[in-house]
């Protein structure tokens, strides 16, 4: 018997989109492309399929989502690359997805997954989702690229329930003394033009301690696991919790 899937749902307008009341408790309009880097989204979109299938970044997401439940918030979904990895137990997925060629390849992923996945615009550092809606916020990979890494993570915070999960796979700062001087660098010139305001060095464990969040387990990685090491090599996965208290 053919399982069923709940088809994704997306609100479009001109220049604004309204999002449905179930996700905001109120009308509040937010932009409908807050990003947009065409040519570098559809160079990531190849190259991220690329890096599932034959880098090992799949297990990886696997790892990152494994466990949770009930309502999910993902930041920064980008093409829908986790969606397939969601176990059963999640109730409901809502990716936001600032950038517009990205959002519509992650319409498509959430089609072909095998958990309710609604797909809205937005931007990291302003959600337009209720507080305290969700049993866990995902951030995979995006970081790297928002324009605030505080907003960012104080918006996570406040979406997420007393003690709610935020899982995280994100690349940032080498511990390695050379590469670290080269990543800082980059950033100040040429990285964030070429790759869609990606930034290397920065330190993502550092930045979910200072929001507030208390670090669970977590693991250094490197991406590739073998040949050279890139700026965007040394990588962090793992989970923090929104402490009981707010």
């Amino acid at each position: 018997m053919a399982e069923r899937r709940r088809p994704a749902r997306h609100t479009r307008s001109r220049r604004s989109t309204r999002l449905p009341g179930s996700l905001t408790g109120r009308a509040r309009k937010v932009p409908h492309d807050a990003v947009h880097h065409p040519l570098f989204a559809r160079c990531y979109a190849r190259f991220s399929v690329c890096a599932d299938a034959r880098g090992g970044i799949a297990a990886h997401r696997a790892e990152l989502l494994a466990g949770l439940s009930g309502r999910v918030l993902e930041i920064g979904a980008g093409n829908g690359l986790n969606f397939a990895h969601y176990p059963p137990a999640v109730a409901e997925v809502v990716a936001v997805e600032p950038e517009r060629s990205l959002r519509r390849l992650a319409l498509e992923e959430a089609r072909r997954a095998d958990v309710p996945v609604d797909v809205v615009p937005g931007a990291a550092e302003a959600l337009p989702v209720k507080s305290e809606a969700y049993d866990a916020v995902v951030l995979s990979l995006v970081l790297c690229s928002v324009r605030n890494v505080e907003r960012a993570l104080a918006e996570a915070k406040r979406v997420l329930r007393p003690g709610g999960e935020l899982r995280f796979f994100e690349h940032g700062r080498d511990e390695r003394r050379a590469m670290a001087l080269l990543q800082r660098g980059l950033d100040r010139t040429v990285w964030p033009l070429l790759f869609g305001n990606c930034h290397t060095s920065r330190d993502p464990l550092a930045a979910i301690r200072a929001a507030g969040l208390e670090l669970g387990a977590h693991r250094r990685l490197d991406i590739p696991g073998k040949g050279p090491r890139l700026p965007s090599s040394a990588c962090v996965l793992g989970v923090a919790r929104r402490p009981d208290g707010g």
